[in-house]
């Protein structure tokens, strides 16, 4: 079943962010992960929103974005954004359209 990496970001450091994104794409590509949404300009219509990037990537399943998260390219890629990309993550498992329901 798909999972995916759902991410915000804001940048401090330009620079950092270009050296980042480079390292963090080829890991996750060796990782079978594609993106699907990269933003640079969420648009909250409800609520609040307090990043300024917006990222979303799938995976085969939760086992392998586990292996890209622990890899040593992912490692070097969070090495580089350290205090210089605040970053919030999430890995949700997705599942069928049918399979979803609100609670009562």
């Amino acid at each position: 079943m798909p999972a995916y990496v759902i991410v915000t970001a804001d940048v401090l450091d330009e620079e950092a962010a270009l050296a980042y994104a480079s390292v963090a794409q080829r890991s996750v590509l060796s990782h079978d992960g594609r993106y699907l949404v990269a933003g640079p300009t969420p648009e909250p219509v409800e609520g609040t929103w307090d990043s300024s990037r917006f990222l979303v990537t799938e995976f085969p399943d939760m086992d392998r974005i586990r292996q890209w998260y622990d890899s040593p390219e992912y490692r070097r890629a969070m090495e580089i954004r350290e205090g210089k990309i605040r970053v919030g993550m999430l890995f949700v498992e997705g599942s069928a359209p049918e399979g979803f329901s609100l609670p009562a």
